[in-house]
């Protein structure tokens, strides 16, 4: 098999926390009181558009959570909002260290605002070449178009790539168009299985 060169990494679950995912609106939800069967409806009807880059944060917000008169502010909410991304550090420190060695990039679902701002937090500029943000490229994973336009960009073959994620759907996009995967579980694993595919980097640190 071709030798890997190049890394595709999701985001969130991976380097870092998700961003806006099931859980983090939940918290959301509880700490402003919201009604969240209402606001999992509305968000689930806009959350296409919000992640492919045809509707912006504050769109969003004013048609999921400020269709009502609410107590607290956008801004309060916002900050409560970007609070919920937290780094995945073991994580991080890994992919820091690959970045010298390899072509590096990120394939991540995510609105164009949140995304700009864990790029800014968790200085993902300094590890990644390119950015194929589903914001971006108007694309979503697991669309195996989305694999397909970062293999172009890049011009790169299939198979001297590997995608990272910790979502299996997301997996099966890649693995259509033909890259090596592997299912993120934590640092460590990852290491090990990067190191299976000869990936040059240090042996995992013990549990």
């Amino acid at each position: 098999m071709a030798e890997i060169t190049t890394l595709f990494w999701d985001v969130g679950g991976v380097l870092a926390t998700n961003g806006w995912d099931r859980d983090a609106r939940h918290a959301t939800a509880v700490r402003f009181g919201l009604d969240e069967a209402e606001f999992e409806q509305r968000h689930e009807a806009l959350v296409s558009a919000l992640e492919t880059g045809k509707m912006s944060l504050e769109e969003y917000l004013q048609r999921t959570v400020f269709c009502h008169p609410r107590s607290f502010s956008r801004e309060e909410f916002k900050a409560f909002l970007f609070a919920q991304s937290q780094p995945k550090p073991d994580s991080l420190a890994l992919a820091r260290e690959l970045a010298g060695n390899y072509l590096m990039a990120a394939i991540n679902n995510e609105s164009m605002e949140l995304n700009l701002y864990r790029i800014e937090q968790f200085r993902l500029r300094e590890i990644f070449t390119a950015f194929f943000s589903s914001c971006f490229v108007r694309l979503r994973k697991p669309d195996p178009a989305i694999y397909r336009l970062a293999l172009d960009v890049m011009q790169k073959t299939q198979d001297e790539c590997c995608f990272i994620d910790d979502r299996p759907l997301n997996l099966d996009g890649a693995r259509q168009v033909g890259m090596r995967v592997i299912r993120f579980q934590d640092a460590n694993q990852l290491r090990r299985e990067l190191m299976e595919l000869g990936v040059a980097t240090s042996p995992a640190v013990p549990a």
